[in-house]
């Protein structure tokens, strides 16, 4: 995507960090993953979704909240907006706030699926000497021609792949989200033993997986049935049919898959438990003490 094409703006916001310590710097996305949940009504989204909001004073907020903490804790960003989409290039809103990160002692989780990640590597690992930085991927197939369907505008499976082992090699642990599949579409033994066998290969520490679908609310649903009629004929009334206007969309293949999955897990020695996963990015730890903190 063309910096020129990008829509934005800028706006001033009242604070940055959430009650547990999480942070989005935009709002909105350009990555144009067809199954979004972001996209949905009920987050009161008041402009396009790729008219990107600008938190224009994420970085003063995030110092001033940074300062005034008792004890340090993990920042967590992405779960609602990508942190290193395309306008990251032109503001750098991310690595300022991985600076100051740094600079006051606190450790971070992010959760991204573009490549961008890498030009802040070296914060990352100074980070990661002090406290803990975890990274966190999306992997949804392993099919790269399908990736570039479902996941038009950002890294490729392959690509998210290298990252993770880039950041393995740096000693950074990390994390998957198996998330979503979508019914008909990646819910196949093949995609998931792909998928596994990549992180097996880049020894993630875990795989986030919450079943084998994916969820469907006014806002996202219609633009995943225009993207359905648009790439898949005819999955768009094969969806209706089966599935209604029912916000969880569960594979017919879930119950199998979910099985299959935790073997795997097992065979590759990958932690599955969700709670323990959760546990484990919201622990603070400050290297060379044996005491953790756990600030959710």
């Amino acid at each position: 995507m063309q910096f020129q094409d990008i829509k934005y703006h800028e706006v001033e916001v009242k604070g940055i960090l959430s009650p547990k310590n999480g942070m989005n710097l935009y709002r909105g996305c350009q990555h144009g993953c067809i199954y979004c949940d972001a996209r949905s009504t009920c987050y009161q989204m008041r402009h396009a979704f790729e008219d990107i909001e600008v938190k224009a004073n994420a970085i003063l907020l995030l110092e001033k909240a940074l300062k005034s903490k008792r004890n340090p804790c993990m920042i967590g960003t992405g779960a609602m907006s990508d942190p290193y989409i395309p306008l990251e290039h032109r503001y750098g809103h991310m690595r300022r706030c991985l600076e100051l990160i740094e600079k006051y002692g606190y450790g971070v989780a992010i959760q991204t699926k573009s490549d961008l990640i890498l030009r802040d590597i070296d914060l990352l690992k100074e980070i990661n000497q002090k406290a803990k930085c975890v990274v966190q991927m999306t992997l949804t197939t392993y099919d790269e021609n399908l990736c570039k369907i479902i996941e038009p505008n950002v890294a490729t499976t392959k690509r998210r792949v290298e990252i993770l082992k880039i950041m393995r090699d740096a000693g950074i642990p990390t994390v998957v989200w198996l998330d979503p599949i979508l019914p008909f579409i990646n819910d196949t033994k093949e995609n998931l033993e792909g998928i596994m066998a990549y992180c097996n290969e880049a020894k993630v520490y875990g795989i986030l997986c919450f079943g084998f679908g994916l969820t469907l609310r006014e806002g996202n649903r219609e633009y995943f049935y225009q993207k359905l009629d648009e790439h898949f004929s005819g999955l768009k009334e094969e969806y209706i049919k089966r599935y209604g206007n029912a916000y969880e969309v569960n594979s017919p293949y879930n119950k199998e898959l979910m099985q299959h999955f935790k073997a795997l897990c097992k065979v590759y020695h990958i932690e599955s438990n969700t709670h323990e996963i959760f546990r484990y990015m919201h622990t603070y730890e400050q290297k060379g003490y044996t005491q953790l903190r756990l600030d959710i």
